[in-house]
């Protein structure tokens, strides 16, 4: 932490990453890049951005393109990690016999209707996984308190405090994994060059290296904001039923998102008292989801920035 520092920033950029497997996939305002650190040397992959809106301007809308955004995102991501894990199949993987499902679904589906049904039901099994563990077992935990607590908005803050409390547990806890430490590391590798970009600075990793981790509009902090909009918008609909509380905390789960992305853009776009203060949380637990990268996996983010950085200067600023 000593040898972080944050370079005056110049601009704010649009541009943001994730972490994958030995690599980063970087997106940029009209290109998405891939680069793995594979056992040849580092594999790159360019596509255009593809985005929804484009098709359809009403899902560019304020609140709308938030819920969009966000399951978009989930499926780019999902995409990118998965690709980066081909390039390091387990011994067991390579060596194993296609199961019988596995048979037929190869017999009767091409690979690439094989590759999206891979890829959606990913995703929807993390976003069950996420509902289940952050938004329907802190209900759960706090129903028994309908029938000793009176105040509606009391037990809502306590449920709340819960979700947050099982979410910074859950970080934590991810943090500690073996497996996840060299990810963390790529992840801050992200940061870092962003940070240099946003500074100013050539991207070489000599300027990268001293840059801070710590990035406000990192998808960490955006997680944050949702668990604390959800007790503000939880708290507007209050019923007995315990079942009925659980299908409005999914009701109501595309408003939290939206709201959670609009406050994630004005925080993008703005550096005062007030943005800093609402990143402030989602800053401090990215020392859990970041660590220190080495100059190789600088290496990567440097490349991976570069290769969607806009042709023309400015096009990627907010």
């Amino acid at each position: 932490m000593k040898n972080e520092k944050c370079c005056n920033e110049k601009f704010k950029t649009l541009i943001g990453g994730q972490a994958l497997i030995e690599g980063i996939y970087m997106r940029g305002p009209d290109k998405q890049a891939i680069v793995v650190r594979s056992k040849d040397g580092l594999v790159s992959k360019v596509e255009p951005l593809k985005l929804i809106k484009d098709r359809n301007p009403i899902f560019g809308w304020p609140l709308i393109r938030g819920v969009v955004g966000f399951g978009g995102s989930m499926i780019n991501g999902v995409k990118a990690l998965m690709y980066s894990a081909d390039f390091f199949p387990d011994d067991e993987e390579t060596n194993a016999e296609p199961s019988k499902f596995e048979q037929w679904l190869e017999k009767h589906f091409s690979s690439e209707k094989l590759e999206k049904f891979a890829i959606y039901s990913a995703v929807a099994l993390g976003a069950l996984f996420s509902v289940a563990l952050f938004i329907l077992l802190p209900t759960l935990l706090a129903t028994p308190l309908f029938h000793v607590v009176d105040n509606k908005i009391l037990i809502n803050i306590i449920e709340g405090v819960i979700r947050i409390a099982i979410f910074l547990a859950y970080m934590v806890a991810v943090s500690k994994m073996k497996d996840m430490k060299r990810v963390f590391s790529y992840h801050g590798a992200e940061h870092k060059t962003i940070r240099c970009y946003e500074a100013g600075l050539p991207l070489t990793v000599e300027n990268v290296r001293p840059m801070t981790r710590m990035h406000p509009r990192c998808g960490t902090s955006f997680l944050f904001v949702v668990m604390v909009i959800s007790i503000l918008v939880f708290s507007v609909v209050q019923v007995d039923s315990a079942i009925l509380r659980l299908v409005l905390r999914l009701v109501l789960l595309p408003v939290v998102v939206a709201i959670s992305y609009e406050i994630n853009r004005f925080v993008g776009r703005h550096d005062t008292w007030f943005t800093r203060a609402i990143t402030a949380p989602g800053m401090w637990l990215q020392n859990f989801t970041t660590n220190e990268p080495d100059d190789s996996m600088i290496e990567v983010g440097i490349e991976s920035l570069k290769l969607v950085i806009p042709e023309r200067e400015g096009a990627d600023r907010w």
